[in-house]
């Protein structure tokens, strides 16, 4: 593979990792392709904003409008960010030890935590979301596109300094970012969520990194380390501290 062709192979291979869209993944550089995670998240916001503005022009009120996008987002993500979300409030605090709460995180079924999480998450993104989609459209896209990517480059920490909490699963196979994927990923975030907002990308990214944060440092209590759910959790909480902050600055 040529170093011309690299990029676009990582791209493809984020987006055959974190997405629906139809994409052929190099499963020999996961780890490697780390960086181009960011950027799983720009067509997800495009599409999901593009239906959103749909809604909007058939006479559709804003709160419609966002969970129009709210279902884009998890079709087009498969709603994996959330099932690791569900799985994570289900095992760390339905398990009162580091091994029934990996096995509680494995099982198919949801339970009572993780509806509940489901239900707060679901219910916080709607709520930000729809004063969003109230401003102007070429604002709702932008916001849209910062907090996809900053969401889903706050996973980058948690992947790189967390050691694996199992010896199977998703993470595990996809292996740890390097220090440099996880900063070339981290930078490409800030970046289009600075050219996209300005200085009011300043709030979302601060909420993300904190929402990141916490997520490692209840990952790393509860069963010392991170799994793929993990990951998802941490996207989920980034994603509802971001649209958050945009809501409390933006005009």
């Amino acid at each position: 593979m040529s170093r011309i062709t690299r990029p676009f192979r990582d791209i493809a291979t984020a987006l055959a990792l974190l997405t629906r869209i139809p994409a052929r993944a190099r499963f020999d550089r996961m780890a490697q392709a780390s960086w181009a995670w960011p950027l799983a998240g720009l067509p997800v916001a495009l599409l999901a904003w593009a239906l959103g503005m749909a809604a909007l022009a058939l006479g559709l009120p804003p709160t419609v409008a966002a969970g129009v996008v709210l279902a884009a987002q998890m079709i087009l993500t498969g709603a994996m960010h959330e099932d690791g979300l569900a799985d994570c409030a289900d095992g760390f605090w339905g398990g009162f030890d580091r091994d029934r709460r990996l096995a509680i995180m494995r099982d198919s079924q949801v339970g009572s935590y993780g509806v509940l999480a489901l239900i707060l998450s679901l219910g916080l993104r709607w709520a930000a979301l729809a004063p969003l989609m109230d401003l102007w459209p070429w604002q709702a896209g932008a916001a849209l596109l910062a907090v996809s990517l900053l969401s889903r480059a706050a996973m980058l920490p948690v992947a790189t300094t967390l050691p694996h909490a199992r010896d199977d699963g998703l993470s595990k196979t996809t292996g740890r970012p390097t220090p440099r994927a996880a900063l070339v990923g981290t930078i490409l975030a800030l970046g289009f969520a600075l050219a996209a907002l300005g200085a009011a990308a300043l709030a979302p990214i601060a909420a993300a990194t904190l929402a990141a944060a916490l997520a490692a440092l209840i990952a790393r209590a509860k069963i010392g380390g991170q799994t793929g759910d993990v990951l998802g959790a941490t996207q989920q909480l980034a994603e509802i501290a971001a649209l958050a902050a945009l809501c409390a600055t933006l005009p």
